[in-house]
């Protein structure tokens, strides 16, 4: 892009809103959530910033960072209408947190980063589970360990498993 080109618009590039399929009442349910306005946003980033930093830190606040209120106002500003919505369709309280955690990792990051938090459940950049790092590394799996089926012998550091064992002749000769 040359100096003298005028800028793109910005909805360009920029996402305007998630369509989030949500499993309730009645079958599953796709639900419009809308981009933030921009103090909405500013309070989203505020508030997620403050509790990352907090959680870098690995101490427990010594008060309590959201109050319920707050907490509500923040799903609310996360969802927009969809919030409403979602509530009276009586969708169960796990599905709605992961809709509105989804939306507030949209907001303060990307599309990108919010669909695999909505795919995995896991907060994007944080490690898998043991369960899931054990399921990923099953035996048989790589292609060495599925050309041979002899089995390797166990190792015998550190013990006599193996060895005979030795007489001690208390006393006796000849043994």
């Amino acid at each position: 892009m040359a100096a003298d080109e005028p800028f793109e618009a910005l909805d360009a590039f920029l996402d305007d809103y998630l369509e989030l399929p949500v499993k309730g009442r009645g079958g599953t349910k796709v639900y419009r959530i809308e981009d933030p306005s921009a103090e909405d946003g500013i309070r989203i980033e505020k508030i997620t910033t403050m509790a990352a930093r907090l959680a870098a830190g690995g101490t427990a606040p010594s008060t309590t960072l959201l109050s319920d209120e707050e907490e509500r106002d923040l799903y609310r500003m996360c969802l927009g209408d969809a919030y409403d919505r979602l509530l009276a369709d009586g969708v169960k309280w796990g599905p709605f947190k992961h809709v509105a955690m989804t939306a507030m990792f949209w907001v303060v990051s990307d599309k990108e980063t919010a669909q695999e938090f909505w795919r995995t459940g896991q907060q994007p950049g944080k490690a898998d589970n043991r369960a899931a790092r054990r399921a990923q590394a099953k035996p048989g799996t790589s292609a060495s360990a599925a050309g041979s089926s002899t089995r390797q012998p166990a190792s015998t550091s550190g013990t006599r498993a193996g060895s005979p064992r030795r007489r001690r002749g208390r006393g006796r000769s000849g043994n």
